[in-house]
């Protein structure tokens, strides 16, 4: 009974679709309407746009999200970037449904969610992103 290789290409296969949303930056969804304001990010929101990054402690991705929005917030005139230890805000997690970190969310001036990715971040999806926000 061969059941290590046979298994494998079958659970790659069923992952896939997964992998290629990861970073991708999607509109809206179950985030339509949404706002979040500056108390409940610890944080004032940016001028023109916010990137909310919700975080974890044992996140490689988070790191290198981390320095994508970074160079993205320092690019743009106006947006901000704030990131949010998932872990120390429970509430706020659960009430966005957020399951993965990292999670990014482009919020625009007034805190309304008009984008969310899940995984790393390309940093040409986050400007494309920051264009319907600003």
């Amino acid at each position: 009974m061969t059941t290590g290789p046979a298994v494998r290409p079958l659970r790659a296969r069923r992952d896939e679709p997964r992998r290629r949303r990861n970073g991708r930056v999607r509109v809206g969804g179950r985030d339509d309407g949404r706002r979040i304001g500056a108390a409940e990010l610890g944080a004032a929101l940016g001028e023109r746009a916010t990137l909310v990054q919700f975080s974890s402690a044992f996140c490689a991705p988070c790191r290198a999200t981390r320095r994508v929005l970074g160079e993205v917030a320092g690019l743009v005139p106006g947006v901000t970037h704030v990131e949010i230890d998932a872990e120390a805000h429970l509430d706020l997690v659960r009430a966005l449904e957020i399951v993965k970190t990292p999670t990014v969310l482009v919020l625009d001036a007034g805190g309304r969610v008009v984008r969310r990715a899940t995984g790393q971040p390309r940093k040409a999806d986050v400007i494309a992103a920051l264009g319907e926000a600003v």
